[in-house]
């Protein structure tokens, strides 16, 4: 910690944590009840009246196979798009410079906003898993996998919101990323489908996408299947989580998109 020492930082970490969470607390019929009702329209559509004719794959039923990807999903959208907003929007209202000029340190502001992401993602995902229950039975074959790859993924596209909202110098610019490169990857990603299912060319190509291993990785966790190595997927999100924050780090570091 820099600056005004360990304890005066944890404070301040727990102001920003706590402002972060209350922010979208405060609305949650704006963020938390929205994607859930999305997901309530994936699992009718997709997983009981497109799944009663698709036969099962790797041994179960269709809907059972796109609960992790709809969970993940949710997740990975809601983490990013928090971090994403709310940093912009303390850069667009100036109350940015408040912390700039506070003792805080930047692994402080760091921290504050991707935990604040991190938990809406998580409490996003655990919402559409009460739904999933509904609809479906959800075995959690290795929690220990689910959970741990719940949190790292959160905090990876958390960090990858904030460093979104670093950049952005216009709302139009936090829209951009989701729209034309994430939700591809994420449809793209074995949420609906498994890559023994494609072409050789194709399976190649999707087996690039990080999104995939996420997605396979918790699949994994939670039906005990999987079609790609989940050590390889665990130690791509870990190196994603790890490489994601030095980045954040410097940006602040070096007052990038924030200091004119």
């Amino acid at each position: 910690m820099t600056r005004t020492g360990l304890y005066p930082n944890l404070i301040a970490f727990q102001t920003l944590l706590v402002k972060e969470i209350l922010r979208f607390m405060r609305i949650w019929t704006q963020t938390l009840i929205p994607p859930a009702i999305t997901m309530c329209l994936y699992f009718i559509i997709f997983g009981k009246f497109i799944g009663s004719q698709i036969r099962e794959i790797h041994g179960v039923s269709y809907i059972q196979y796109i609960v992790p990807g709809l969970i993940m999903m949710s997740i990975m959208t809601n983490a990013y798009a928090n971090t994403a907003s709310s940093f912009f929007l303390t850069k667009f209202n100036k109350s940015i410079e408040e912390m700039l000029v506070s003792p805080m340190s930047n692994i402080v502001v760091l921290l504050g906003f991707t935990l604040g992401g991190t938990v809406r993602g998580i409490l996003v995902g655990l919402i559409v898993t009460l739904i999933a229950f509904l609809f479906t039975h959800v075995p959690f074959t290795h929690p220990f996998i689910v959970i741990s790859m719940a949190v790292l993924s959160a905090t990876v596209f958390s960090l990858g919101g904030l460093i979104n909202g670093i950049y952005a110098k216009r709302f139009d610019d936090i829209s951009f990323i989701p729209t034309f490169i994430l939700t591809p990857l994420t449809y793209l990603g074995g949420v609906f489908f498994s890559i023994q299912q494609l072409p050789p060319f194709w399976r190649s190509i999707s087996i690039l996408n990080p999104i995939l291993d996420m997605v396979d990785t918790f699949r994994f966790g939670i039906l005990g299947i999987a079609d790609l190595n989940i050590y390889i997927g665990m130690a791509l999100v870990i190196s994603l989580c790890i490489g994601l924050f030095l980045w954040a780090w410097v940006l602040l570091n070096k007052g990038i998109g924030i200091k004119v």
